[in-house]
């Protein structure tokens, strides 16, 4: 028979158990999301998730610095 302490050891705490939970709800979210949007790509005859253009990245192009500062 196991003692008390060993029992409290194995067991989760109450916000562990709630973290848990919450993980696993956002994982289900997530992958049901993913169906949904799937699904409305293939009515629409598009691609989930979308392919990236070939055109040169935002960090390439030349439209001026990115931290948002003007040359004067």
């Amino acid at each position: 028979m196991k003692s008390d302490r060993s029992n409290k050891a194995e067991s989760k705490s109450l916000r562990e158990i709630e973290m848990e939970v919450l993980e696993e709800g956002r994982e289900w979210t997530r992958r049901r999301l993913e169906q949904r949007l799937q699904q409305e790509a293939d009515r629409q005859g598009g691609i989930f998730p979308p392919q990236r253009s070939k055109g040169p990245s935002s960090a390439q192009r030349e439209d001026g610095p990115s931290d948002g500062s003007r040359k004067h």
